[in-house]
Order: C-alpha cells, then sequence, then structure tokens
C-alpha cells in the first residue's frame, strides 16, 4: 500500500540538510499535514511533531536559520508551525513562526512590490518563491488576525501572476528579472527562456493553497478563474500516459521527460482545484495522472527498496555552485535525477490525500463509485 511506502519513508528520513531549517524538509511536512487531515491517522500527526520539534531548541530558535539571508525557500516549512499552532492551541509553535514572519517584514522587495526571491538574487521573482511564502504569509495572517497582511499577501501574488505570465504559450515562466541584468532574462520582458514543469507546479500548489484561505467572494473567484486557465493549459500538454514533462511544453526534445515531482505536484493542484470548484473533469485528470504515476515512476530501485523515480533534484536560475544557469531547455535537461528526492515524495502524499478526500467524501453521500478510486502500488503486486 501507498500508507507502508510513505510509512517507511518517514520512519527512515533523514533531514535534508543536516537538520537546519529548510524548503526540503517542508514538502515532507506539507505532505504529512494533508496525509492527517484526509485519513485522521494519529500517525502522521506524530510524526509531524517528531521532526519539525527535533528542528527547534529550547530557545524557541530554528535550527541552522538566519533571518539576514533573507532566503525566501526558508519560509515553507513555517506553514507546519502554524498548522500545529492552530490545531494545538500551543504558543511555543506560533513562536517559531513569528520569527519567520519577521523576515518577510523586512525582506527585499521588487519595485512592483513582490518578494525578491533571495538577497543573492536580487530584483528577482521566482514561480517556485510564490509557492515557498505565500501561503505561509496567508496562514500566519489567518492564525494571528491580520487582515493587512492577508490583503498584502493576494497584492503580491497577483502581481507576480501577471509579471511571470507569458500570454503566447499561456503558461507561466520560471524567473522574473526586474533589472534585465541577468542574461537568462529577455531585455524585454524580463522572464527566463523556457517553462520548467515544477516551477509551475510550485505555483499550481500556491494557487490553491491561497484560493482555500479566502471567503466566497470576488478575489477568490479571480484567483479561482486564473487556476482553472492553468489548468485547462495543463491538460492540454500531458503525455499520452497523463504525465507531464521536465521541460513541459518541449515533447520534441528527445532527451526530455516525464517528471514525477511535477507530475505529482499537477495531481495535487487538478485534485484540489476541482475540491474548491467543483470541477470533476479536473479531479479525474488528477487522479489519472497519480495513477500513472504510481504504475511507472513507484517501483523497485537497485536496492531493492520501492522508490518514486525520475524526480529532478533541483534546477534554478543564475549563478550556484561555480555555475550558471541559463534557463534554456537544454540546461532543464541536464539537471541531476534523484529518486525518492522529498519534492518528489512530498507532492505525492499531497497527490495521494486529496485522492483520499475525494473517496471518503463519495462514500459519505452514497457514491458507489467512491471505492473505485483505490489505488495500488507495485509493492502490492
Amino acid at each position: 500500500m501507498l500508507h507502508d511506502y510513505f510509512e517507511t519513508y518517514v520512519r527512515n528520513y533523514e533531514y535534508y540538510k543536516g537538520g537546519a531549517w529548510c524548503y526540503e524538509d517542508g514538502c515532507l511536512y506539507r505532505g504529512l499535514i494533508t496525509l492527517y487531515e484526509a485519513t485522521g491517522d494519529d500517525r502522521w500527526l506524530d510524526h509531524l511533531i517528531r521532526l519539525v520539534g527535533g528542528q527547534i531548541d529550547a530557545s524557541g530558535r530554528l535550527a541552522g536559520y538566519e533571518i539576514e539571508e533573507f532566503n525566501i525557500d526558508n519560509i515553507l516549512a513555517g506553514r507546519a508551525l502554524v498548522f500545529l499552532y492552530r490545531l494545538t492551541g500551543e504558543t511555543a509553535w506560533l513562536s517559531a513562526a513569528t520569527l519567520l514572519a519577521r523576515q518577510l517584514e523586512t525582506h527585499p522587495r521588487t519595485e512592483s512590490d513582490v518578494y525578491w526571491h533571495k538577497l543573492r538574487y536580487p530584483h528577482q521573482i521566482w514561480l517556485d518563491g510564490l509557492y515557498m511564502a505565500l501561503p505561509f504569509k496567508m496562514e500566519y495572517a489567518r492564525a494571528t488576525s491580520r487582515p493587512d497582511m492577508a490583503d498584502e499577501t493576494l497584492r503580491q501574488f497577483l502581481t507576480a501572476l501577471d509579471l511571470t505570465y507569458d500570454q503566447a504559450t499561456g503558461l507561466y515562466r520560471h524567473g522574473y528579472d526586474e533589472s534585465r541584468q541577468q542574461s537568462w532574462a529577455d531585455a524585454e520582458s524580463g522572464l527566463s527562456p523556457a517553462h520548467w514543469g515544477r516551477s509551475i507546479g510550485w505555483l499550481a500548489m500556491a494557487f490553491v493553497d491561497i484560493i482555500e484561505s479566502l471567503p466566497f467572494g470576488p478575489v477568490r473567484q479571480e484567483l479561482a478563474d486564473r487556476a482553472s486557465a492553468l489548468a485547462s493549459r495543463l491538460l492540454t500538454l500531458r503525455t499520452p500516459d497523463h504525465r507531464w514533462l521536465q521541460v513541459i511544453d518541449r515533447p520534441d526534445e528527445a532527451r526530455n521527460y516525464p517528471e514525477s515531482s511535477a507530475t505529482a505536484m499537477f495531481s495535487y493542484f487538478l485534485q484540489k482545484l476541482a475540491r474548491l470548484t467543483g470541477s470533476a473533469s479536473y479531479a479525474h485528470a488528477g487522479r489519472t495522472a497519480l495513477q500513472s504515476l504510481i504504475e511507472h515512476e513507484l517501483r523497485p530501485a537497485p536496492d531493492g527498496m520501492i522508490k518514486l523515480h525520475n524526480v529532478c533534484c533541483v534546477a534554478g536560475l543564475g549563478g550556484f555552485n561555480g555555475r550558471y544557469r541559463d534557463g534554456t531547455v537544454e540546461y532543464y535537461l541536464s539537471e541531476e535525477i534523484r529518486p525518492d528526492d522529498i519534492k518528489g515524495v512530498g507532492p505525492l502524499m499531497m497527490a495521494y490525500a486529496e485522492t483520499k478526500r475525494d473517496t471518503q467524501s463519495k462514500r459519505l453521500i452514497g457514491n458507489e463509485d467512491g471505492d473505485k478510486v483505490e489505488l495500488s502500488t507495485t509493492s502490492e503486486r
């Protein structure tokens, strides 16, 4: 069962960066939260508390976290702190989250008032960063009764959507450089040149997580409309077996491949968007993508362990580790592929959790088709 795979993965999980607070661990925390919410199984909550608690010292400091780095990635795992505070009422969780909220008060911004991706990536907006920071900011605003913070979150998100949208393709570009100083940035638009699947996956997840936090009204409807437009475009870009490519709109590239983290993210996005808006076609597409991902990529590795294969380890823009990442198709296809990387496994948990939510809701209303959504893995055969 998928539960067994997830349980083994989490039980054996080692902090991604040796215990330092980071977004990679935050991907696992999001997976555990969604599994707990979907199933009510306390083991996922127990793992969450064990792992998050292990990164906070007796003084409430986050391990390895330095606000002066102004790294937007470090915000993501803070959603687990807000979740645990709202679940337990224990103020220690909120106090730790407040450290991250304080970073956002002074984090550098573009002239258009959107957060720089990082201090070392000045004047730049990346789709990754929208997911790393803005759902946290929205959830923190709700937990602390800060409508001004929630309003600012929405303004930033809408501005970033406008700046990163590529009208010619109906997709969003990975990066935008307001200064036009980066060689990857188009001199006219400031946009990076290619469409990396996972970067759009980060954005897609930000869409539905922010929408979920909003009351019904015009702003929620506007975001739902934009998310639905993206969803419709994504459906046209699926591979024949219902997955998505590393460079999402270039099936003509011989070295291109179905990438597992993006596929999991889009499965989560489509299913959750369906839950929030009632679109049955999106729900079906999301479940079909999840089943295809499991059938093709959740399989034994050479060590005999079941692992999720074809996960791009990392990709970015600009200088990193002595290399300049130029954002081209060729660049994205050159990045390392690593089985069981948490950036794939966390979204897989999230996508599966959405399927469980859908299955349970169908059972509650007496839909006899509900049982047909149960998924199997290669370990069950």
